[in-house]
C-alpha cells in the first residue's frame, strides 16, 4: 500500500503495509536512526516521536495512523532542551536520550513552566542509567531558556537590572 509520510517537514512517499509500526518504517525505510528501538511495547519511550507535537510511541503506532500527519523525529529537532542537556550533562549511555527529549519537548510545550509533578508525570520514559533528576534539572533549563527568549527586549533589560521591581510602600518599609 502507499502511504504518504510527512517527516521532519518532507513528504515521502512510501510502500509499505499499513500495520508496519512507524518506528521501522522511520529507521529503515528513511534512514532516520535516531529514533530507537526499546521495549517493542511502547513501554520505555526510547521511541518516542512527535505526532502534530504530541509525544508518541512509535514502536506501537502503526503508519497508517501517521499517514498524512505531521511526524517530527529527533532529527527533525530544534529545542532548547538540546542545549539543556548538555549544559547538565544529562546523558550518560544516551540510548534513551532520543525519546527523552522529545517527550520533554512535547511537555513544553504543553506546559511552558512546568512543576516538578507536572514533569514527573509527563516523563514516563524509561532510563536505565537513572539520569532522572538530570533530566528534571535539563528540562527546568530550557523552560526558563524558553521564557527569557519570550520576553521582549525590554522586560529581558527589566529582568537583568531590576527594575521591574515596584517600589517598596508604607508598610514594606517599617
Amino acid at each position: 500500500m502507499q502511504i504518504d509520510l510527512k517527516v521532519n517537514g518532507a513528504v515521502h512517499k512510501l510502500e509499505v503495509e499499513p500495520d508496519t509500526p512507524l518506528l521501522w518504517v522511520l529507521r529503515e525505510q528513511l534512514g532516520l536512526t535516531g529514533t530507537k528501538f526499546g521495549c517493542g511495547i511502547g513501554a520505555c519511550g526510547a521511541c518516542t516521536v512527535h505526532l502534530y507535537g504530541t509525544a508518541v510511541r512509535s514502536c506501537i503506532l502503526p503508519v497508517a495512523a501517521a499517514a498524512a500527519a505531521e511526524v517530527t523525529t529527533i532529527e527533525g529537532l530544534s529545542h532548547p532542551l538540546q542545549e539543556a542537556w548538555i549544559a547538565e550533562q544529562v546523558p550518560q549511555c544516551g540510548y534513551c536520550q532520543s525519546g527523552q527529549l522529545m517527550a520533554a519537548a512535547a511537555l513544553l510545550r504543553a506546559k511552558p513552566e512546568p512543576t516538578d509533578q507536572d514533569i514527573d508525570q509527563s516523563m514516563t520514559n524509561l532510563c536505565r542509567c537513572a539520569t532522572y533528576p538530570r533530566i528534571r534539572q535539563g528540562i527546568q533549563r530550557a523552560a526558563r531558556a524558553l521564557i527569557t527568549a519570550a520576553q521582549s527586549p525590554e522586560d529581558q533589560q527589566q529582568s537583568t537590572t531590576g527594575t521591574d521591581m515596584a517600589a517598596p510602600s508604607a508598610t514594606d518599609q517599617q
